[in-house]
């Protein structure tokens, strides 16, 4: 490698991807910040198979970029010059194949600088080249910067992102490679600016002829899937301990969040390394993230600054996390955590029943009621079967529910909410709790006025719990008050033999044996003795 160098910084296009084009874009407006200071020429490169027009798809796989398109966006965001390096082997990305390519062009046109997305592609490519050409590397910087004499200046988080270091090049280095963090940019894009691309064929002299692909395919976005995350709940060292991240993990479920955490949580094995945010881990962009115990150290914020809205838990008032928050809570995150994880789960259950409660027929469309409920239902880790008996329904009937082929009655919303660990009163409306307390007293008085009844509980017409002794005469149906009611019951036969029907199936119950189920399953009474059959009946109502 020469010690003399052009006035040119290059930056590297990665076009496996929309996603990361974007990133490489990123780095692009901090190279041409740095060229305004340092009066140097931008070059925006990248490698492609020759006579390739369709480089990369969008995020959602429905049109193409095509190579003007990213030739003009590189112009648009500062790029002086566009260089398309073109060979057939290019066109199944391998970062073994792109530095054997890149490192003989490097040592040639000796750039001043080369500048790579802080990427896993992206890292080991400008570490290959880098040591091919015999050039050095400055790693994971957040900002490029002007030194004394000339010198580029690389900041570059140390000490688990408590300082941040001045790194540069030794005097007379040559081409000075770098890994440079794509958040965090300034610019704006310049529409009006234009330019030339240039083509250029590349030889491959490759010395890796025992690597070779043998098929490619896009990764599918699981359910589990942290860069599209839409909501994501972050934990740091703040949380002290395994089980207050675990406390961490039922707040996200209540948001039908994805958990993330910074580098301690992950070292203590609270959580997997794949959940890992920041440089050396992951970045999201959600619409929301709640970072709980977190410092704000710049390794972990530059994963999260492309976030929509930042909440941040800290009970240090100077920590660097309220800088970049939009919204801060002072508090230690281990006393607040519950509380805000009840006030979730009650705002969750506030907006389905309002669903359920709508004029409108429910919307079955992407963010609609089922895919609600299934996605509250997968947050918990709970299958299909396991929330069809929380709530007292059937698998089919929950199946329904999250297709939208059933609409639910609001006795769905208030059983669910209690397997969901929330007391119905609590996020009811008043009008809703007087209605429902009406229909408790008026089902009480028409039950006492029955013959069959036998209230337990006097005067508890207004109580939630109240008792009754069911008489239901030798081989006869019981004929129950026509009242459905929200809640629970319970049976216990006093004397003898009882047929009780719980949907379809029916049970056969004799003297001391007793049975619990919803009340708003249909439930039908039948005695199947020669004596009258006596049942004590236990009702508790919303």
């Amino acid at each position: 490698m020469t010690d003399t160098t052009t006035n040119e910084i290059w930056v590297f296009g990665d076009l496996r991807s929309r996603q990361l084009l974007d990133l490489s874009l990123k780095v692009l407006v901090k190279a041409t910040e740095l060229a305004r200071q340092t009066d140097d020429r931008v070059v925006f490169f990248a490698l492609k198979a020759a006579g390739e027009t369709l480089l990369t798809a969008s995020d959602d796989e429905t049109c193409a970029v095509l190579e003007g398109g990213i030739a003009g966006e590189a112009f648009a965001w500062g790029a002086d010059a566009v260089l398309f390096f073109e060979n057939e082997q290019f066109a199944a990305p391998m970062v073994q194949r792109f530095a054997d390519a890149l490192t003989p062009v490097i040592r040639e046109k000796s750039p001043r600088l080369v500048l790579f997305p802080l990427t896993d592609f992206g890292r080991d490519l400008a570490a290959r080249t880098a040591a091919a050409a015999r050039a050095g590397l400055m790693a994971d910087c957040v900002a490029l910067i002007p030194g004394a004499d000339g010198t580029v200046v690389g900041l570059c988080p140390a000490w688990g992102g408590e300082v941040m270091a001045e790194i540069t090049y030794v005097a007379g280095h040559g081409t000075g490679f770098a890994t440079v963090q794509p958040h965090g940019t300034t610019g704006e894009k310049d529409t009006t600016r234009s330019g030339q691309a240039t083509h250029v064929p590349l030889e491959v002299r490759t010395t890796t002829e025992a690597i070779r692909q043998l098929s490619s395919q896009r990764a599918s976005i699981s359910a589990e899937d942290l860069e599209s995350a839409r909501s994501v709940v972050v934990g740091g060292a703040g949380l002290g301990t395994s089980e207050n991240f675990g406390s961490l993990r039922q707040l996200a479920a209540a948001m039908a969040a994805q958990v993330a955490a910074t580098r301690p949580p992950v070292l203590n094995h609270w959580v997997a390394e794949d959940r890992l945010i920041g440089q050396t881990g992951k970045t999201v962009r959600p619409e929301l993230l709640v970072s709980i115990g977190t410092s704000g150290a710049v390794q972990y914020t530059a994963g999260i600054m492309d976030s929509g809205t930042i909440v941040a838990i800290n009970r240090d008032p100077a920590a660097p996390i309220f800088r970049i928050a939009d919204i801060g809570v002072i508090a230690d995150a281990t006393t607040f955590l519950p509380l805000l994880i009840a006030r979730v789960r009650q705002t969750v259950m506030r907006q389905l029943a309002d669903d359920v409660c709508a004029d409108t027929p429910i919307p079955q469309s992407k963010g609609g009621f089922g895919e609600k409920i299934k996605t509250l239902r997968e947050a918990q880790g709970w299958s299909g079967e396991q929330l069809a008996e929380a709530t007292g329904q059937t698998p089919e009937f929950i199946a329904g529910v999250e297709s939208g082929e059933i609409s639910p009655p609001v006795a769905f919303i208030l059983r669910l909410s209690t397997a969901y660990g929330v007391d119905p009163g609590m996020f009811l409306r008043n009008e809703e709790k007087a209605q429902i307390r009406d229909q408790r007293t008026q089902a009480y008085v028409n039950r006492t006025r029955n013959y069959s009844y036998q209230t337990l509980t006097s005067g508890a017409e207004h109580d939630h719990l109240r008792a009754f002794m069911v008489t239901i005469e030798p081989h006869h149906d019981h004929k129950p008050v026509a009242y459905k009611h929200d809640g629970e019951e319970f049976i216990f036969v006093m004397d003898g033999k009882l047929q009780f029907t719980l949907g379809n199936k029916i049970h056969t119950l004799t003297q001391g044996e007793s049975i619990h189920f919803h009340s708003t399953i249909p439930h039908k009474l039948k005695s199947l003795s020669a004596e009258v059959t006596r049942c004590l009946v236990i009702l508790y109502t919303l």
